[in-house]
């Protein structure tokens, strides 16, 4: 993870959190495979990794896909550390899921306070087909966002509506604010009385929403 001067590549790691069910390996499959299948339960976690561009530089994305069964959660956290990126999904059919992201939101901010945090809303397909089995409805995804400051997207890794999206939003925020993580600072002596600090964000897309002064909660 980080910068490498050698060859400018730039390596993040991300994690895929949420319930079991949630569709977070679908939505890995759908964004480094272009397919879609029904996917079984995670054990444990998964790594899958894939090359993009990301404003003119070449990011590598290093992804852990998460088990969501409470049975693992106490696993899920050794993948955390050094985390740059959290994907926090829910299925916009399942309510329960989306009042779970709390959940992780706290398991963040204890064991890793430099990852960016991105909410995902999945299976937007069904909410088309039939709107009436929507359970999480926009507005309350959007009020969530806004108070975890934080950038809310609405997938369907069946038609690939919107994944891309989101992990190509990761890869820019992390070059644009590059230099501002740790693993990017001039190594001093004094190292550890460093401060931490990211600048607004002012990208705008339409197929996600984003308002926020720094997508970090510490």
């Amino acid at each position: 993870m980080g910068f490498s001067k050698k060859n400018s590549d730039i390596w993040i790691k991300a994690v895929i959190l949420g319930d079991s069910n949630a569709g977070k390996t679908c939505l890995i499959a759908r964004f480094i495979y272009n397919r879609f299948y029904h996917a079984q339960a995670t054990i444990g976690a998964a790594f899958v990794s894939k090359k993009i561009q990301a404003l003119g530089k070449n990011v590598t994305l290093n992804i852990w896909d998460t088990a969501g069964s409470e049975r693992y959660q106490s696993m899920t956290k050794m993948y955390y550390r050094g985390a740059r990126a959290a994907i926090l999904c829910y299925d916009v059919t399942d309510k329960s899921s989306f009042e779970k992201i709390r959940y992780w939101i706290g398991e963040l901010q204890e064991n890793e306070q430099f990852c960016r945090i991105y909410i995902c809303g999945t299976k937007k397909d069904l909410i088309d087909n039939d709107p009436k089995v929507r359970a999480v409805s926009n507005d309350e995804a959007e009020v969530m966002a806004q108070d975890l400051q934080t950038c809310h997207f609405v997938t369907s890794s069946l038609t690939g509506e919107n994944v891309d999206a989101v992990f190509q939003r990761i890869g820019e925020d992390y070059v644009k604010n590059m230099h501002s993580y740790p693993e990017n600072q001039p190594k001093t002596n004094d190292d550890g009385d460093e401060s931490f600090q990211l600048k607004p964000s002012s990208h705008d897309k339409a197929s996600s929403s984003c308002s926020f002064a720094s997508c970090f909660k510490r």
